[in-house]
Parts: structure tokens; C-alpha cells; sequence
């Protein structure tokens, strides 16, 4: 069996664009395949003819894999727009393409994977596939009773409730946390909801791979042990796209998925006569039940237009 490839990796692989722009360019027809428009999800096989905006482009030799782990400084844009004042790839000044898998922010320092290997990312970074990235943190006030407890059970942010994690208290306002997602600035807004603000933040370890003595601002290549076991490690992993679905709270907190200690950390937005929390994000349902005919609607709504109507 020929061995065949997306048109938007092949794309990709030639240096015309990232996988992304490929898309919008098959999208809005400027890409053949064979003389014919190309379609999101057609594979390219050898032999294949792929022209865009009328040239023909052809599929670089692959490079050889290159991974870099950098001890990134506070003040440094995880990002590959060289526009950007302070940014990785400019800071890293590498000879050769590559990007860095995940992020950490501006304000953060610590260990970050760089590579010019394109089908690792996916495999790294879904959170489902459990690959671990351990935090050593400090916040602006002592650590009360509970922060580890909640932390630990998950987070109500970014319209979604983090995966349960592991807390460990370390000094009076410092705690080390290993996490399995990445959303953007995770712990600085799972710290803030607890009323805490994050003053130092250093990842020390991703997956296997630690910082070591490795000076802040310098970088090295993955030694052949390292990247044996990264192999091994993502051998397994899905490689889909990473998706964002976000799962509203107030959700989670209704019994639709198992996380009932959420529950007293989540504050509702509303409250009515019962005492119970109103979801006025969630859209009513098509056939709405009794309680929710009767139940308040909002002034100016279009419920309480309908209400109003049936009153008549």
C-alpha cells in the first residue's frame, strides 16, 4: 500500500505554511490536487501534483528531528511570531525551524520543549493522554486549610472545571503542583479564584524530562536515554488535534458529570427564593418542563414575552 499524507501536513512539510493556513487555503479553493480543488481531509500519495495560488510546490527531504529543552527566563514570549518583542525563537536564535510544544507564560520560567517534529505536539499535549508537568510555585500569603484539598478536586475556570491534580505544600506560601492539561495561565487563575496570587512560577519537570542544573536562559539537546523514553512514552499517545471543549461549571455542579466536590467552590451567579443556583448561561430546553414555565423570566427577555402572552 502506497503510503499517502494529508494535504495540509504535506503542505506543511514543504515550509509553504503551517498546517492551519493550509486549511484556509484549501478552503478557499487556491489548492489542486492533481488539477482538481483540493478538499479538507484529501491524502497525497507519490506522484502526486500539488499546486497553490497556480505553482507547483514539492515536499522537502525531512529534516532531521531536533529537541531542545530550554530553561526559559521570566520575561520571555513563548510564541514563534518574531515580530514579537522577546519572543522564544528569536531568544533561542537556533539556526534551524522550530517551535516550542505547549507554553509557558511571559511571567513563568522553567523548562519548555522546543522541536522541529510536528507529530509529537498532539501526542504531548492532549491532556488525556496524562503526560505530567510538575510546578514549583509561590503565592503572595500563607497556604490556609483547605487550598490543597480544592486545588487537588478542581477549579472552576475558563468555563470548564480543571482535571484533578497533585498539591503538595512545600514552605509557608510555597507548593509544588503536577498537572496533566495546560489551559492558559491555569495555576495563576486556579490560585486566584482561591483569593491567592502567584508571585513565582518554575516548571521543574516535563514528563520524564527535568531541569537539572541547567542555567536559567540556556538550553540543550535531548540526550539519547531522554529521548528514548519520550519515544516510549508518546508511543501510545493519540495524535488527533488537540480540541477545547469547555464544560460550563454550573454543569458539573447539576450532577452531569462526576466532580460533586466542585460544589461549595463554585459560586453561583444567581440565587432565587429556594436557595438554588440559576444557570442563566444555558440555553432552555426545546420542550420545556412545568418548573420552567413557571419559572421568573428576566425583564425584556423573549421568555417573559411569552409569559406575558399566556397571561392575556
Amino acid at each position: 500500500m502506497e503510503e499517502s499524507i494529508s494535504i495540509n501536513k504535506f503542505i506543511s512539510d514543504t515550509g509553504y505554511c503551517s498546517r492551519r493556513e493550509a486549511d484556509d487555503l484549501i478552503v478557499a479553493g487556491r489548492v489542486l490536487l492533481n488539477g482538481r480543488k483540493a478538499k479538507p481531509g484529501n491524502r497525497v500519495k507519490p506522484g502526486d501534483e500539488v499546486e497553490v495560488d497556480g505553482s507547483l510546490i514539492t515536499r522537502k527531504q525531512k529534516e532531521k528531528p531536533v529537541y531542545i529543552l530550554l530553561n526559559k527566563p521570566v520575561g520571555i514570549t513563548t510564541t514563534t511570531e518574531e515580530h514579537v518583542a522577546g519572543n522564544i525563537i528569536s531568544f533561542l536564535n537556533y539556526p534551524k525551524r522550530v517551535f516550542p510544544i505547549g507554553r509557558l507564560d511571559k511571567d513563568s520560567e522553567g523548562l519548555i520543549l522546543l522541536t522541529n517534529d510536528g507529530d509529537i505536539v498532539n501526542k504531548v499535549l492532549r491532556a488525556g493522554n496524562a503526560h505530567e508537568k510538575e510546578y514549583q510555585v509561590r503565592v503572595n500569603k500563607p497556604i490556609g486549610p483547605g487550598f490543597v484539598d480544592q486545588m487537588e478536586k478542581g477549579i472552576p475556570i475558563l468555563d470548564t472545571v480543571t482535571l484533578p491534580c497533585k498539591v503538595r505544600v512545600t514552605g509557608k506560601q510555597q507548593f509544588t503542583i503536577i498537572l496533566t492539561q495546560g489551559l492558559n495561565r491555569q495555576i495563576r487563575r486556579m490560585c486566584e479564584y482561591l483569593g491567592y496570587e502567584v508571585t513565582a512560577l518554575r516548571r521543574v519537570r516535563f514528563m520524564h524530562l527535568t531541569i537539572g542544573n541547567l542555567a536559567i536562559g540556556k538550553w540543550r539537546m535531548l540526550n539519547a536515554v531522554e529521548l528514548e523514553k519520550l519515544n516510549e512514552a508518546i508511543e501510545d499517545s493519540s495524535g488527533l488535534p488537540v480540541k477545547s471543549k469547555r464544560i460550563r461549571p454550573e454543569r458539573l455542579i447539576r450532577g452531569k458529570a462526576p466532580a460533586p466536590e466542585t460544589k461549595d467552590s463554585v459560586k453561583p451567579k444567581t440565587s432565587g427564593a429556594s436557595g438554588k443556583s440559576e444557570n442563566k448561561g444555558s440555553k432552555p430546553a426545546s420542550k420545556p418542563g412545568p418548573k420552567t414555565e413557571k419559572e421568573p423570566a428576566k425583564k425584556g427577555s423573549y421568555k417573559a414575552f411569552r409569559q406575558k402572552g399566556r397571561q392575556r
